[in-house]
């Protein structure tokens, strides 16, 4: 099994060779570094790691290092080290993105978390017409929020060090003006005449891709979307909830790309 992930605000190699014992992150030794607050509580309390074990740290845009417990202090302080190299990971081509309409309850965070871990590179929240759930003013702050947090947990679950990026929620214009910019846009819909687990794919670029409502994508907005170039089709013979017809779509893209070979 590979090591477990834990968040850095910042991974430089400046930042495991540095500064005093005392300050955050650093215990002024080389190739160390402290890890506490609510991260080194999670890893010395929760996973209650301990000297010897292996862990990776990363700052989740794609830096990241391997490094050996020196020792667990108290309830929320993990003294890492051997942390010599900083990594990077380029981000993967072609990027997928999925716009996803707002869902009910909690299964917008179900989403989230299921397209995080089968490897989404951006997700952005989209106000559909026929959403029943709107984000407005502190609400939606919130349930932005809670997106981005549940990335950023999913991507240290299913071991990423490059999370996907949770935009602000979008309007149906903006939207469309994703999609404009795209190498390949599409529209998950039951008129769609050709499946996407069929249709060519670019080896680079962007990739777009829209996930409805529960109510569906209206006419007005599938109009849009078709001026902007996205065009409809389907994913298959089954009908999916907006929740998890982006984690199917996203491994059938990551498939056909061939990000999973």
């Amino acid at each position: 099994m590979t090591a477990p992930v834990f968040v850095v605000d910042s991974l430089r190699p400046e930042d495991l060779s540095t500064g005093e014992p005392g300050e955050p992150g650093e215990t002024g030794a080389p190739g160390e570094y402290v890890l506490d607050g609510p991260e080194g509580r999670h890893a010395v309390s929760v996973k209650r790691l301990r000297a010897g074990e292996n862990v990776v740290l990363t700052d989740g845009r794609g830096r990241w290092a391997e490094g050996v417990v020196k020792a667990a202090e108290g309830k929320d302080r993990l003294v890492v080290t051997d942390l010599e190299t900083v990594h990077e990971e380029p981000p993967e081509q072609p990027r997928v993105t999925v716009v996803q309409a707002l869902p009910k309850g909690d299964r917008g965070e179900l989403a989230v978390e299921t397209m995080t871990e089968v490897g989404v590179d951006a997700i952005v929240p989209w106000a559909a017409s026929r959403c029943v759930t709107q984000w407005r003013g502190e609400r939606g702050l919130k349930a932005l929020g809670k997106w981005r947090a549940t990335a950023r947990e999913a991507g240290k679950q299913s071991r990423r060090v490059r999370f996907p990026d949770v935009a602000d929620a979008a309007t149906s214009k903006q939207v469309a003006s994703l999609l404009a910019d795209a190498d390949f846009a599409a529209v998950l819909h039951e008129s769609g005449d050709a499946p996407l687990a069929a249709t060519e794919l670019p080896a680079t670029g962007d990739i777009v891709l829209v996930v409805g409502p529960e109510g569906g994508v209206s006419p007005e907005e599938l109009a849009l979307f078709a001026e902007a170039g996205a065009k409809p089709y389907q994913l298959g013979r089954s009908v999916l909830r907006t929740s998890t017809a982006g984690t199917a779509a996203t491994a059938v893209l990551l498939a056909r790309t061939g990000r999973w070979s």
